[in-house]
């Protein structure tokens, strides 16, 4: 992308800081968010550089700079394997090296990221904070502070962040979070073109460039253009070959074509690889679907015994958890629960959908209508949501209203749920 410029301007209605986000000026790209992070260690395998590392460590016990690649190196497995426990053994390595050297910044910016994966968005956001007060001038602690406001309902302050990030280093992992900002001021257009630098400046870098074609395909798919979406998918598996996450994206192109068949062999294909609570409970829905209750009971019991190993890793769940369980009608008043729970913690626009949702399913809807206008505010172009407002709607006698939302989030995406999108269809 040498030698082009890349002016963001949109606007979002009742969102004037915005503009700082979207009215900056991106020069020559290089080649990273709720977006992935490219860490600052060499071009190898993974493996191979957790095994340098652990050796470099048992040879010096107090190399800091071992233990920050050792740290870091742990995050990318969690990554590539979905397996939470490299989370615990990256932050005794992120917190010995901190230890050792209290003003670290490797050390700092990866325990931050450690704690957006984990969901800890406050801890995140002090720990970004302190990263960038050790070293203002780097570009990654904009992006860990803006992944924290934005997952904390602070969107102003999170796309400042963002604007700050991009203007000072434009890379993968910049554009990916613009991507992501514009995907929420319901600028798609805008979004798909982020992503496609991102994409550009990832070319040839495995997993990061996989990554960022998956977050394509997921963009794709949101606004129904399903081949699309397909062939994003196949490029990342192609960039990476058995990335869990292009199978679980091949896995809805399959489902929206009508191949149920083949979008349960791909999510298969990506539970067998990394069983996230998310493909799990895709794959039960898709068994669940095509007739076949016994195998979705199974996979839906083992989302349970996942989330525990995740919240034993220090990973909290209460969103994620409070979702499953109210799509499936599963303890419903304990969902409600959890769900006010989870808001407290994360009261972004998701955390008031899944609280809008939850208390929709427990016939509370006129509070249900007031959190649903709150998870909308942005504008974004999200048919899930436009759902449950539809759902609320419906609940509250407002029928004409109803059919408006879910004929809204229909046009938008007419496989948007594998559960929901049918109930949509009746009630339009």
């Amino acid at each position: 992308m040498s030698g082009k410029r890349l002016i963001f301007g949109a606007a979002a209605a009742g969102m004037t800081a915005v503009a700082l986000l979207l009215g900056g000026v991106l020069h020559d790209s290089s080649s990273a968010s709720p977006v992935a992070d490219v860490s600052p260690l060499a071009p190898q395998s993974t493996a191979e550089l957790v095994a340098r590392a652990q050796a470099d460590v048992r040879a010096n016990p107090y190399y800091v700079t071992a233990l920050d690649k050792l740290g870091l190196a742990y995050q990318q497995r969690a990554r590539e394997t979905g397996d939470p426990t490299y989370y615990t053994t990256s932050g005794k390595a992120l917190r010995r090296a901190l230890r050792l050297a209290p003003h670290d910044l490797i050390a700092t910016s990866g325990l931050g990221s450690l704690a957006l994966s984990r969901h800890r968005f406050r801890e995140a956001l002090a720990l970004g904070r302190r990263a960038h007060a050790i070293s203002p001038t780097t570009s990654l602690n904009y992006g860990v502070i803006g992944d924290a406001l934005v997952e904390l309902g602070r969107y102003r302050e999170g796309f400042r962040a963002f604007d700050a990030m991009a203007s000072a280093k434009p890379d993968v992992s910049s554009y990916s979070r613009i991507g992501h900002a514009r995907y929420l001021i319901g600028d798609v257009p805008g979004a798909i073109d982020a992503l496609e630098l991102a994409a550009d400046a990832a070319d040839g870098q495995g997993e990061a460039e996989a990554w960022t074609r998956v977050q394509l395909s997921k963009l794709y798919f949101s606004v129904g253009r399903v081949s699309d979406a397909a062939a994003q998918a196949s490029a990342a598996l192609h960039a990476f070959p058995d990335y869990a996450l292009a199978y679980d994206s091949l896995a809805w192109a399959h489902f929206a074509r009508g191949d149920v068949a083949a979008a349960i062999a791909s999510e298969r294909a990506a539970v067998n690889r990394i069983p996230l609570p998310q493909y799990v409970a895709m794959l039960g829905d898709l068994y669940r679907v095509s007739g076949r209750p016994a195998q979705a009971r199974r996979q839906y019991a083992l989302i349970g015994v996942i989330e525990r190993l995740l919240v034993t890793n220090g990973v909290k769940t209460d969103l994620e958890t409070a979702l499953f369980d109210v799509d499936h009608g599963i303890r419903l008043r304990a969902s409600l629960a959890l769900a006010r729970a989870a808001h407290r913690e994360r009261p972004s626009i998701d955390g008031d959908d899944v609280l809008a949702w939850a208390l929709e399913r427990n016939g509370r809807c006129g509070e249900a209508r007031q959190f649903s206008q709150r998870s909308l505010r942005l504008g974004t172009r999200d048919a899930l949501k436009l759902f449950h407002r539809g759902m609320i709607e419906r609940c509250l006698g407002n029928r004409a209203a109803s059919h408006t939302w879910f004929r809204r989030a229909l046009h938008l995406n007419s496989h948007f749920s594998v559960l929901w999108a049918p109930v949509a269809g009746r009630y339009a």
